[in-house]
């Protein structure tokens, strides 16, 4: 019978996305749309603000938040529109290391999903059109997006419902965040964590857990 370390091992692995595996990053669109980088930083900060957007991951409407922004900065409705028009290519950077431990992962058949707090539109994304910019995609299970189930990380309901989904218990996975609030609260459901701060450390860590990492 192996030991009881090894017993308590996770088996599967929880994903999030930006900022993990893809580099979630307006400024891959609006540098195309604004050439002059100090007037697209201050539309950036300024009008399609972070507080703004984030509203959309949580149970903000895309369409609504669009219209009544672009109520309040005439002029600016055209770039406001693309925001989330063209929401694919502020998406359209993955990074290569961590592609490449989805790749190894997955093709050693360890259970993969991925957990997003983002805009609901985005589950019909990582489904279909995501996977011919980034076939590491096709690895994933299942994606749970914050803003298509009404419930959003730190919070327990997210996590729960992800393990409900893919059929597995939380003390069975490792999830893996660049957001320590949101592993940290992983880690109160019984899921164990990675903070990640690069692919070497984390791809340690999951090796530490006895991944093929």
């Amino acid at each position: 019978m192996p030991p009881e370390s090894a017993l308590s091992r996770p088996s599967v692995v929880v994903f999030d996305m930006g900022g993990v595996l893809i580099d979630y990053n307006p400024r891959h669109l609006y540098r195309k749309l604004i050439p002059q980088e100090a007037e697209m930083e201050d539309f950036l900060a300024n009008v399609t603000t972070r507080e703004w957007h984030m509203r959309q991951d949580y149970d903000g409407d895309p369409g609504t938040a669009t219209r009544e922004l672009q109520a309040r900065h005439p002029g600016k409705e055209a770039l406001i529109g693309a925001y989330y028009e063209r929401f694919d290519e502020m998406l359209d950077h993955s990074f290569a290391p961590m592609a490449a431990l989805v790749e190894r992962l997955g093709g050693a058949g360890v259970p993969l999903y991925l957990l997003s707090n983002a805009p609901g539109f985005l589950d019909a994304w990582l489904r279909g059109p995501a996977r011919a910019r980034h076939p590491f995609v096709r690895h994933f299970r299942d994606f749970v997006v914050s803003g298509h189930v009404g419930c959003w990380k730190p919070d327990a309901a997210i996590f729960e419902l992800t393990c409900r989904r893919g059929g597995f218990a939380p003390q069975d996975a490792v999830f893996i965040d660049d957001v320590l609030a949101n592993v940290e609260g992983a880690r109160a459901t019984g899921m164990a964590g990675i903070h990640h701060r690069s692919a070497e450390e984390t791809a340690a860590e999951l090796r530490a857990l006895g991944f093929p990492a």
